[in-house]
Order: C-alpha cells, then sequence, then structure tokens
C-alpha cells in the first residue's frame, strides 16, 4: 500500500520507503540510442533474452566510439578499443513489443583504458530495466599489446561528456 512521497522521491509504503525507479529524463548520458526489440529476441521464459542486453550494450559503446572518432582512428593506426570485462544487472525483463533506449558514458579514464556505464531503458515500462558497465583497454592490433589512449580520442570524449575532468593520466 503507497502511503505517500517521501524525501528524495522515495515512495513511502506500510513497510517503509521505496525508491522509485529511474528514468530516462533522469539520465544524463551524452550517447542515447533507441532500438525495437525483436520477437527472436525472447526466449522460452517469453521475455527478452539475457544476452541481447550486452548486444544493447554493445550497440551503445559503438555509438560512443563512432561519435568520439575512435573508430575511425583505429582503421588509420590500428590502435583501438577492445573490452576487457563487461558486467550487467538485470532489474526488469523485456518483453516484445517494445522499444528500449541504451545510454553510454565514459569515467574512470587512466593511460590505457576507461570505464563504460550503459543503462537501459524500456519505453513500454518508464524505467530504468538494466545498467552495467565495460572496461575498455586501447589496444595496437599491430604490436599485440596495450596502448595509450589516444590524445585525440580523449579529447573527443572529453567534449562529448561536456566534462575536461575525464582524464586522470592519459595526457
Amino acid at each position: 500500500m503507497v502511503l505517500g512521497i517521501g524525501h528524495h522521491g522515495a515512495i513511502m509504503t506500510a513497510t517503509g520507503p521505496r525508491r522509485s525507479r529511474p528514468t530516462l529524463a533522469d539520465d544524463l548520458a551524452p550517447v542515447r540510442l533507441e532500438i525495437d526489440v525483436a520477437w527472436g529476441e525472447m526466449d522460452s521464459f517469453q521475455h527478452v533474452n539475457n544476452i541481447i542486453y550486452l548486444r544493447w550494450f554493445e550497440s551503445a559503446r559503438i555509438e560512443y566510439f563512432r561519435q568520439t572518432g575512435f573508430i575511425e582512428h583505429m582503421q588509420a593506426t590500428q590502435v583501438g578499443p577492445i573490452l576487457a570485462e563487461s558486467r550487467c544487472r538485470y532489474r526488469a525483463p523485456v518483453t516484445f513489443p517494445d522499444r528500449v533506449t541504451v545510454t553510454a558514458s565514459a569515467r574512470q579514464v587512466s593511460e590505457d583504458r576507461f570505464v563504460m556505464d550503459y543503462r537501459l531503458y524500456s519505453q513500454q515500462q518508464g524505467f530504468l530495466v538494466a545498467e552495467g558497465d565495460g572496461t575498455v583497454v586501447c589496444y595496437d592490433f599491430a604490436a599485440g599489446r596495450k596502448a595509450p589512449l589516444p590524445a585525440e580520442v580523449l579529447r573527443a570524449m572529453q567534449e562529448l561528456e561536456g566534462r575536461g575532468d575525464l582524464a586522470t593520466a592519459a595526457e
């Protein structure tokens, strides 16, 4: 039973406060990508299969790389991004039909890597249904080893994020 709205948007129930679920309107990430849920992405449990969420994160990550010029840099120099780690926290199931919006932003930039945060919102449900992050490492494909994050990519990331404080050791 909902009793009212409390401090910081918490919903007050008979058992105490319950935080309201984050919505897309609350998300400040610079990259947003809308994706239609396909019937074939559902599994035998009648919701979107868990691996699809990681594919949606990948689509947002590639869009982030496109907007920062990282893909073009890789094509020109053979130095580009690889995914070293990925995590996803599933908060609510997604079903067909729906349209989701996945967002991406960067944090914890160091000399050769950064963390990318993802959030996934269901338009049908109107709130956050999954969130995750991934560690992206800069890699020299010709030499077969890690490489420093290119200065022009870092500048583009700072511009896209609207923050000059992304770099900790990259310059």
